[in-house]
């Protein structure tokens, strides 16, 4: 049991949340590009993204294992965005800080789901059954390679303006 639910329970409460955060992380990153921070969709996606992080250290382990590693990542890119969008308002560093950091959350939110698809979906599974084989690096390098593209368009294009950090989409 996990805060009164059982294993399964808290597993589906997780993924359910780790998809809510990847599909409103998406819709943020989208919108950095057009130089907007759309305040609902933001909240949504920094909630449940730490939300994820947080209850991903709920599940039963004996040991610090690479998904608490990044977890713990996770929290340290999640705070920082949290501070430079909510208290520093964007303003000179914490501009590049905040999209750094919430490309990296999301980033690392779509990294385990990739790792859990080839864990746990029958047709992916046997395509890489320990997680090194050639498809599963090949999707993670792609993965990686386009959320690298993604910082970078958003880091150009993302110049909000200064009196209003949270304009609405």
């Amino acid at each position: 049991m996990v805060l009164g639910m059982s294993v399964a329970a808290f597993t589906a409460l997780h993924v359910i949340l780790s998809l809510i955060g990847i599909l409103a992380g998406a819709v943020v990153v989208f919108q950095m590009w057009n130089a907007r921070t759309p305040q609902g969709w933001t909240a949504v996606f920094l909630a449940t993204t730490v939300a994820t992080s947080v209850t991903g250290f709920m599940f039963p382990s004996e040991q610090f294992t690479p998904a608490r590693a990044v977890g713990l990542i996770s929290l340290v890119a999640l705070a920082a965005a949290l501070f430079g969008l909510y208290y520093a308002r964007l303003a000179g560093a914490w501009r590049w800080i905040y999209v750094s950091c919430a490309v990296m959350a999301l980033y690392l939110n779509v990294f385990v789901a990739v790792v859990q698809a080839f864990q746990k979906l029958a047709f992916l599974h046997p395509l890489a059954p320990t997680g090194s084989e050639p498809p599963f690096v090949v999707t993670q390098v792609l993965v990686l390679a386009a959320f690298i593209w993604a910082a970078v368009l958003a880091l150009r294009r993302f110049h909000p303006s200064v009196r209003s950090p949270m304009a609405a989409a």
